[in-house]
């Protein structure tokens, strides 16, 4: 039997990440109802925190960009925030480059900054540089551009493309390493401007330039921030807006279909077997998700779905959390993050896990981001290791439940997380003597917390195709349904929260009048 559940709800949001949590937000500052579901345990999507034997991390934030305090995401946060997001600056230097056997190369910004380092490490390359570092700021206007048409009506969005039409061929259509390729022939170089590809999943022989340089020059900009508190400061302090406005949010639970009467969303079905209605279902759960999961197989729109489905996934990842104690600082740790590629390759991913080393993966520490962080007398540190995979490595474990996949699983964790932390004590050595804990994620727990089909951290890939798309529009073809997140926009965070408020603008267009500007 069905309860059936006629409450009084504007919209039901589906997934509390940072889309879900922007659109709810936005409708619930104009007055809206709004039921925010999210089917984990935690309120917050990738955007959570998480703590185990003292320590904590985040889930999925690492750095920000767009959050400066003269950005308009900033302004943004604060408009959605009951009380105000504090973020803290990174520092000019937030990145650091280990590719081959050449010395750590630090990256600064602004702009004119990481000209400089670039220049100074490769002193013949001088008008490749001034090249790119245009195409940068070309590609990243590009990208505005296209983008911004996933809230347009059909014919705006369409003149739109088409007075641009010479920069998105140019920039959208083609990948980093066809524009990389145009500007340089020095492999040493080419490493360096796209060592840093995995902030938006997107390989540089696959991803569209323009979101390259989308993600790459908004650190430039703005620079790289962390949020006071970690992650989970976002829900913390964006969740009572929700609430003061009469909403709702419920974790573990989850949506198990859409439920359509005469052509048109009405609401939504859990797994318990609730039917609750709204006037609209936002879905910040990702677009491939949403069709595949969620609209009943019956329900038409054939077309929009298969468009959906033909977009690539983006890749997947390890995660090997660590617990340090000690004086990392004095033993080489940093508020950077570092890149690492042994072997002087960045275009790679370890789909051979753990047979052999990684080619590539990023070192984070995130408690020396975070102004907020106490170490205490043992003085506790957390700090994270990435390495970019395929779903493949793990496929044969995916049918099975956690808890039930048996030793050879265990076998392969435990071997993964050896071999990465052997990396790792290459690098870091005195940083490896500090190491008191570790724990292994692997791309099922990605699929597991968010859903997303073969664990892709990113949701669908970046490709040209995925820009030029004209399936991923906030507002979709099934009347009453609405699409968030970063699947209507760009990866992370402000990509998230921006397509938070497309979706919420296309419910209510009075978001435009009140966002600040």
């Amino acid at each position: 039997m069905t309860d059936v559940i006629r409450q009084d709800w504007d919209a039901i949001v589906i997934g509390s990440g940072m889309g879900g949590l922007s659109a709810a937000a936005a409708l619930s500052k104009l007055g809206h109802r709004v039921l925010l579901l999210e089917q984990y345990h935690t309120l917050g999507g990738l955007t959570h925190s998480f703590s185990m034997e003292g320590f904590s991390w985040d889930a999925g934030i690492h750095y920000l960009n767009c959050v400066a305090p003269d950005d308009r995401e900033r302004r943004m946060f604060d408009w959605l925030s009951d009380t105000p997001i504090a973020f803290t600056s990174m520092g000019s230097i937030y990145d650091t480059l280990h590719i081959g056997d050449a010395p750590p190369l630090s990256l600064s910004r602004p702009f004119e900054a990481q000209e400089r380092d670039l220049k100074d490490r490769f002193p013949d390359e001088t008008k490749a540089i001034e090249a790119w570092i245009a195409a940068l700021k070309d590609g990243k206007q590009a990208c505005y551009n296209i983008t911004s048409t996933r809230a347009m009506p059909e014919i705006i969005g369409s003149a739109t493309k088409w007075w641009h039409g010479h920069a998105i061929n140019r920039w959208c259509r083609r990948t980093t390493q066809e524009v990389i390729d145009e500007i340089t022939n020095n492999p040493d170089l080419a490493a360096a401007l796209a060592a840093q590809w995995f902030d938006h999943g997107g390989r540089p022989s696959k991803a569209s330039f323009a979101m390259h340089a989308l993600i790459t020059g908004s650190y430039l900009e703005s620079g790289a921030w962390y949020p006071v508190g970690g992650g989970a400061a976002i829900a913390r302090h964006i969740l009572p807006t929700i609430t003061k406005a009469g909403g709702e949010a419920r974790a573990s639970t989850r949506v198990e279909t859409l439920v359509i009467e005469n052509e048109r969303v009405v609401g939504v079905r859990t797994a318990e077997g609730e039917e609750i209605r709204a006037k609209f279902v936002i879905s910040d759960i990702g677009a491939r998700e949403t069709v595949n999961a969620l609209l009943p197989a019956d329900c038409g729109h054939q077309d929009w779905v298969d468009e959906i489905n033909a977009l690539p996934h983006s890749i997947a990842h390890f995660s090997l959390f660590m617990g340090f104690e000690g004086d990392i600082e004095a033993a080489g740790a940093t508020r950077s993050n570092h890149w690492i590629y042994p072997e002087g390759k960045v275009d790679v991913v370890w789909t051979d896990a753990p047979n052999t080393p990684p080619a590539g993966m990023f070192v984070s520490f995130a408690s020396l981001k975070d102004s907020a962080h106490k170490p205490g007398p043992s003085r506790k540190f957390a700090g994270e290791i990435v390495a970019w995979t395929d779903w493949s490595v793990v496929e044969k474990w995916a049918h099975l439940k956690p808890g039930a996949r048996g030793a050879d699983y265990r076998d392969f964790k435990e071997k993964v997380e050896e071999i990465l932390f052997a990396r790792f004590q290459e690098y870091f050595p005195e940083l490896a003597k500090l190491v008191v804990f570790r724990s292994l994620s692997t791309p099922l727990s990605t699929e597991a917390i968010t859903g997303h089909h073969h664990g892709g951290f990113y949701g669908i890939d970046v490709t040209p195709g995925r820009m030029l798309s004209n399936a991923l529009q906030a507002k979709t073809s099934v009347p009453g349904l609405i699409l968030a997140g970063q699947d209507v926009l760009t990866p992370g965070v402000p990509g998230a929260l921006w397509g938070g408020i497309f979706a919420a603008a296309s419910i209510d267009p009075k978001v435009w009048r009140d966002l600040p500007s």
